[in-house]
């Protein structure tokens, strides 16, 4: 059983306070349903609450004496675009091909590695902002009725507390509107604030201007190679007195203090110091309460779109981390299910807005200059985890950043096809960053996969699935998905021996095999995800092509092409393979379970249409599991994916539960270990799936629904054709739905073995019982 640092004395804390607790104590301390809060500061980066504003980001830890908000601006990364594909790859390729097609894998890799592998010299990394810094009078001593919380009704953090009889107070939120994030300190006393601040950065090669009420911060990141930064902080003073000393703003005897904090990188050009100053300076002429109800009302138009019930414990009258590790000792608890959910929405909404850079292996919240894995975006699975939930909980508008990411990353990605391959079209690897980079680097057991723009182009599909915006699909979506497919119908190539069309050379990613010889190795000629990708991709663009009426020859062509490709084998004990033979796998656990692809986030497997392939699928995702499948975090919220399109609720209830326990830091933030964003988004994709889909051509209401969510609720999710469904549940059976038609489409609705159709008029709303029987309005 995993327990976080503090796990054990959470335990214990959790008992005293059911023994103790009387009924008046549990009305005072009654929550909001949808706050996470804490009795105590974060004591490390892990325990901090995250605010962001799509762009702009903070971690709040809530000290008493000292207070570190630690800063994060979605541009600042080092790193410059840069051209590395190996020059020997084009030729390599026939060679390569040819020593898997005769068996010889290890030779092949050799090749690989050395002739198809770029040299990437030109290192990037996201990186902090910084920190600010507040620094308290010695009136902050001796506290009592301390509180920390993050408000995600409204998106504001709270650190609250009493000390020398005097209530103080602090709220901070990054506001979308005003660009701009609000700290406000208030005490309830007249002039008893007094505190020092300052902004600070790691490595010690910022500069720094203080005067007056300002402070300006400056660097230009990875000594040189990189952006250039600058921060700008502001701070309004109700009473008191202000000075500046050795890089600090006192404040003395205020009553209450608003501190405003811009900053800019010159990542799409300009000055940002200049860019920053605009920013402050239009902030700055709002009064707070203003500031913090237009930020509320621009945050709320997203959030409040979905609202879900699963029930309520006494659990929701303790801290956010005493309740996680009573669910880690095995409590039930419905209700951080719950806020898990809309935490995940909340962090969608908070790291990626139209107009921005995709959210990243972080979102936007990292500390340091070397977070794990650069913070990049992996391109072969955790990004587009990252947007699972984007349609399907209402959050369409959060989709964009990514898919306005894969036309940016076009003009390199045609030269990378053509350069290393040969081949027109596009094609990205298995990672990239804000320079665009497509080219292929490291080791071929995770490099030597060109499926990154295949796969991601799935979501340009999927936004149109969900919206039906003709103008978007043909300036946007149809673009990337055809350059996308032309690469894939160029890529293929016959078998020998089946003469059917293969990928390669290609990987499971990250995963390897024994060859007959008993050498490990990790590239075929035909890798079974591939396929799916591929078939996938083909298919979408061949209905984006007849609904933009065009391009009927190159239809024909993939038409063709999907007639010779490869299927989806079942091997001899009945499992989805995952490569062209059933190999022998050192890590039958492994992580990565990418031959189901087809059953998510692809839609080749369904009952509907393959139960076949779904059992099999079912054997393969058991086997993985059996043997250590889902230890890290975005693992197992794939693999709740799986279970709610397998349609076994009470397997992706405790693979849920599996997440929460064992891969779920206390601030509710995703580990893999160690902290990755994915899994959050993820699991909240999953609890959707669990009570609706729509991936097989029909609404399908709560087609994986646990015996521990006996009675709820879900309203406003989104499912394909442009329904908005409201879902209610009872003694674990539909009660009845609702349904907004944005689009006008025909409906068709399933619960259990029951199927009907409808038509619709755009903009109206339709009631169904427990029966699917339409209700007269």
């Amino acid at each position: 059983m995993y327990l976080s640092p503090k796990g054990t004395k959470q335990l214990v804390a959790l008992v005293l306070y059911f023994i103790t607790a009387t009924h008046s104590h549990a009305q005072t301390q009654q929550q909001n349903n949808l706050k996470l809060w804490y009795n105590q500061p974060a004591s490390e980066w892990n325990e901090a609450l995250p605010v962001g504003n799509g762009r702009l980001g903070a971690m709040v830890f809530g000290g008493i004496a000292n207070e570190r908000i630690q800063l994060n601006e979605e541009t600042v990364w080092t790193g410059k675009p840069a051209n590395f594909v190996n020059p020997q790859a084009r030729a390599a390729l026939p060679e390569v091909r040819a020593l898997l097609f005769a068996g010889k894998y290890a030779e092949a890799q050799k090749v690989a590695k050395e002739k198809m592998m770029g040299d990437k010299t030109v290192w990037s990394t996201y990186q902090t902002l910084g920190d600010l810094q507040l620094d308290f009078d010695t009136l902050h001593q001796n506290t009592r009725d301390y509180k920390r919380e993050l408000d995600l009704e409204n998106a504001i953090a709270k650190v609250s507390y009493r000390a020398n009889n005097i209530n103080f107070s602090r709220e901070i939120f990054s506001s979308a509107p005003d660009q701009a994030i609000a700290v406000r300190l208030t005490a309830d006393k007249p002039e008893a604030l007094s505190f020092s601040v300052n902004l600070s950065r790691p490595g010690n090669k910022a500069t720094f201007e203080v005067a007056k009420d300002e402070i300006i911060m400056r660097e230009h990141v990875g000594d040189g190679v990189g952006v250039k930064l600058a921060t700008r902080l502001k701070v309004k003073l109700e009473g008191g007195t202000i000075k500046v000393s050795g890089g600090k703003i006192y404040i003395n005897k205020a009553t209450a203090a608003t501190l405003l904090l811009a900053a800019a990188t010159d990542y799409r050009g300009g000055d940002p110091a200049s860019i920053s100053g605009k920013q402050l300076s239009d902030a700055s002429a709002k009064a707070y309460e203003i500031l913090k109800q237009v930020h509320i009302n621009d945050y709320q138009q997203y959030f409040k779109r979905v609202d879900l019930d699963l029930g309520t414990t006494d659990a929701v009258y303790f801290p956010t981390d005493t309740r996680l590790a009573a669910m880690q000792a095995g409590n039930i608890d419905p209700q951080l299910v719950k806020l898990y959910y809309q935490f995940g929405r909340y962090l969608l909404i908070s790291s990626s807005r139209p107009g921005g850079l995709p959210a990243n292996l972080q979102g936007i919240w990292a500390d340091g200059l070397t977070p794990p894995w650069s913070a990049d975006y992996h391109i072969n699975i955790n990004i587009q985890m990252n947007y699972w939930p984007a349609e399907v909980t209402n959050l369409s508008e959060m989709h964009l950043p990514f898919l306005q990411f894969l036309d940016a990353l076009r003009p390199d990605a045609r030269k990378t096809a053509m350069d290393m391959y040969g081949v027109k079209g596009t094609v990205a690897h298995f990672t990239t960053d804000p320079w665009l980079f497509t080219e292929t680097y490291g080791e071929p057991q995770w490099a030597m996969w060109p499926m990154g723009m295949a796969w991601s182009a799935q979501h340009l599909w999927e936004h149109y699935l969900f919206t039906e915006d003709k103008a978007y699909l043909k300036e946007l979506a149809y673009p990337v998905i055809k350059e996308a497919a032309e690469f894939c119908v160029d890529w293929l190539v016959e078998h020998p021996e089946t003469k059917q069309l293969v990928s390669g050379p290609s990987i499971s990613p990250e995963n390897t095999f024994k060859t007959p010889g008993g050498e490990v190795a990790t590239m075929v000629m035909g890798p079974t995800m591939d396929h799916m990708i591929i078939r996938d991709l083909l298919r979408n663009t061949i209905e984006a092509s007849q609904a933009l009426k065009k391009d009927a020859s190159f239809r024909r062509k993939m038409q063709n092409v999907l007639s010779k490709l490869a299927p989806t084998q079942i091997g001899s004990d009945g499992r989805i393979m995952e490569w062209t033979e059933e190999f022998e796998e050192p890590e039958p656990g492994h992580r990565h379970i990418s031959h189901l692809y087809g059953l998510h986030p692809g839609r080749e497997i369904t009952k509907q249409k393959n139960p076949e392939l779904l059992e099999a699928a079912r054997k393969t995702l058991d086997y993985r599991l059996s043997h250590g499948g889902g230890h890290t975090g975005w693992s197992r919220a794939w693999i709740i994916n799986f279970f709610a399109r397998l349609q076994d609720g009470e397997a992706a209830y405790d693979n849920l539960l599996a997440l929460l326990r064992k891969s779920t830091l206390p601030n509710l933030f995703d580990i893999h270990p160690p902290f990755q964003i994915d899994g959050n988004f993820g699991a909240t994709a999953g609890i959707t799936e669990m009570l609706m889909q729509s991936h097989a051509g029909e609404v399908h209401v709560l087609p994986a629904l646990p015996k521990n969510w006996q009675n709820g609720y879900i309203h406003g999710i989104v499912a394909r054709g442009g329904f908005e469904v409201d879902l209610n549940w009872k003694d674990g059976k539909l009660e009845g739905v609702k349904i907004l038609s944005k689009l006008g489409n025909t409906c068709q609705i399933r619960y259990g073995e029951k199927v009907v159709n409808f038509k619709t008029e755009r903009g109206k709303s339709y009631v169904l019982n427990s029966h699917l029987e339409l209700q007269k309005n």
